[in-house]
């Protein structure tokens, strides 16, 4: 993208290239799936759901981006060596290998080559493990020819954005528009969370897209393309991110709402879905016939792919500069070769492993992004920041170990092992006195002690300078 800059100033045609750029970063092709399978789930109550997932899936990562724009991109500043470079390396490996990366070929799977697979059940034994046969053969051949981008960075990856993002949106206009105008139906009846808590729920769904996480990195990587295009000056760089910022959350905003009312919308076509991915399939298939398939398809699938080569080049620079000793081109051929293997789990089966990690880390990153804002305003802002991430971390991992032994449980009551049955049983043991902390059963006990422990540090503790370590 070029951008015409002059004295730290950048025209209204670049700044909205830049905010167009932004929000091209976030829109993982990854993130169409969550809410139009939420927006099912909620049914009637959608509109709460709705509320709450773009409080983590929009508004999160836009108050994200403002603090690193505050911070300079040192939104870690204040923590020890050790425990910033270990949530780095969380968010890294979360957004890389572990999650993100292998869902963007499954995604690719789903709506880009299961629609046009006659047999999608056929299984193949490996060891002991069984596994679907044409997802493993696809995802292998995704992720090789991710590894190959990604070993050998050329022009092409950069001529394929920028046609991409101009189709992908177009795409999603459409779709916004069938889902305002063409006939829909009621919308059904709440199932599970989304009957008894819709909003929470809706603010938890918003972890599964990450990009809270993705923001603090980012951000950090918006900054930098400033400073290369000239403007260097620290209040003009605020200035100019906080704009690409608002235009890419109007966008996330507007996509996210018209998938949620498809998925609530669509009646007969959602039924038996088992994820968003089949979902929005479906629906285009019914509306737009072959062809919309078939373009929906090939867009998603490049733009899966272009994620997942910024992805998998993004972890093997960071792990590089971390451990020099290790090459960037082994760690391409590593992360491929992982993302490979976590990507045969499934989709459906991934996005569940996932939730219990999200919501140990996502606290983290919230009090991180908070504390950030209120750095100036702390007696102590060293201790302050440190305080606010340890405790955030202690109630996430309650939260996280909830979701992870509900998980675990089979429909019979009981786990499938006795490792996994002993962990049952500790966190059932602990569910009383727990149950007691607000919002612990809602999934977001981390939520009131991290404020507390924040307001307290605006007025408790010894006076001291902003420190970096």
């Amino acid at each position: 993208m070029g951008l015409s800059v002059q004295h730290n100033h950048m025209s209204i045609s670049d700044t909205l290239g830049l905010g167009f750029m932004t929000f091209a970063f976030f829109l993982g092709a990854g993130n169409l799936i969550f809410p139009p399978f939420a927006g099912m789930l909620a049914g009637q109550n959608m509109p709460l759901a709705m509320l709450g997932f773009l409080i983590t899936a929009v508004g999160l990562p836009l108050v994200g981006l403002i603090a690193v724009a505050k911070a300079q991109g040192k939104v870690m500043a204040m923590l020890p060596v050790f425990a910033a470079t270990a949530l780095a390396v969380a968010i890294y490996i979360i957004i890389g290998p572990a999650f993100a990366a292998p869902r963007t070929g499954l995604v690719a799977y789903e709506i880009g080559a299961k629609p046009f697979i006659d047999n999608t059940t056929a299984t193949i034994m490996f060891g002991s493990t069984e596994l679907n046969l044409s997802q493993l053969l696809y995802t292998l051949g995704f992720f090789i020819v991710t590894m190959l981008l990604a070993l050998f960075p050329g022009k092409l990856l950069d001529s394929v954005g920028k046609v991409l993002t101009p189709i992908l949106l177009t795409l999603l206009v459409g779709l916004a528009i069938s889902v305002m105008f063409l006939p829909a139906v009621d919308a059904g009846v709440p199932v599970a969370e989304y009957a008894r808590h819709p909003l929470t729920k809706g603010v938890l769904e918003g972890y599964n897209t990450m990009d809270t996480l993705a923001s603090l990195m980012f951000g950090m990587l918006i900054i930098d393309i400033l400073r290369k295009k000239g403007v260097d000056a620290p209040a003009a760089q605020t200035k100019y991110l906080i704009r690409a910022a608002l235009i890419a959350a109007s966008g996330l905003a507007f996509v996210y709402v018209s998938l949620f009312f498809l998925g609530a919308t669509a009646g007969d076509i959602a039924a038996g879905a088992k994820n968003g991915g089949e979902i929005l399939t479906n629906y285009v298939t019914h509306e737009f016939g072959g062809l919309g398939t078939v373009l929906l398809s090939t867009v998603v699938t490049l733009a899966c792919l272009t994620t997942a080569v910024g992805l998998v080049s993004a972890c093997s620079e960071f792990f590089n500069e971390l451990m020099p000793k290790l090459s960037y081109r082994f760690l391409v051929i590593f992360f491929s070769v992982i993302c490979a293997l976590v990507a045969n789990v499934g989709l459906t089966q991934l996005i569940s492993i996932s939730i219990p990690v999200l919501m140990t880390v996502y606290p983290v990153a919230i009090a991180l992004v908070a504390v950030t804002f209120l750095t100036g305003f702390f007696r102590n802002p060293q201790f302050s920041h440190r305080a606010a991430l340890l405790v955030a971390l202690f109630f996430g991992i309650l939260d996280g170990m909830k979701v992870a032994a509900g998980g675990l449980v089979g429909e019979n009551g009981q786990a499938t092992n006795g490792l996994a049955q002993g962990f049952v049983d500790l966190v059932n043991g602990m569910a009383p006195a727990l149950s007691k902390l607000p919002l612990y059963e809602e999934g977001m006990a981390w939520l009131m002690p991290t404020a507390i422990v924040i307001v307290l540090c605006l007025f408790v503790g010894k006076p001291q300078q902003a420190t970096t370590v």
